[in-house]
């Protein structure tokens, strides 16, 4: 059974606390991620969170891109799948390139452990599956390093 569980502070009465990656000062941690280990799309995402105004936003930096893209949290969820396991959670960012919605990028997380990640392009529907790269080097200063 399936349990939407609601986007408040993840809990009501005796529900345990929903997880997160850990968070220092708002800074998520970042991830490298590419359509595949051949292909050259390769890009980074960063997201922001502010616990005072509830407030998610970040960024998605392409390998072959000098300009980070904008992306603004459009809807968070989580659910219970099985009780003995972390809580699965979704997170939805819409890309905005020159003020509009360009597309958007969609997390599935349980626990610590990335299930999914995909982008959709709004122009044509079309999605793009991403895996995670965890043999990126990278640091909070300088970002991914594409080589």
């Amino acid at each position: 059974m399936i349990e939407v569980v609601d986007r408040g502070n993840g809990g009501n009465g005796d529900r345990p606390r929903r997880p997160r990656f850990s968070e220092k000062r708002g800074l998520s941690p970042f991830f490298p991620f590419e359509l595949s280990q051949s292909s050259p799309v390769k890009f980074e995402l960063r997201t922001y969170y502010d616990e005072a105004s509830k407030w998610s936003g970040g960024f998605v930096k392409y390998a072959k891109s000098s300009e980070p893209i904008s992306i603004v949290l459009t809807d968070s969820q989580n659910e219970i799948l099985d009780p003995e396991a972390p809580w699965q959670h979704t997170r939805t960012w819409s890309e905005i390139v020159n003020g509009k919605v360009t597309g958007s990028y969609e997390l599935i997380t349980q626990g610590s452990q990335i299930v999914s990640m995909s982008y959709t392009k709004q122009s044509s529907g079309k999605v793009y599956s991403s895996g995670i790269n965890t043999s990126i080097d990278s640091s909070l200063e300088s970002g991914c390093k594409w080589e």
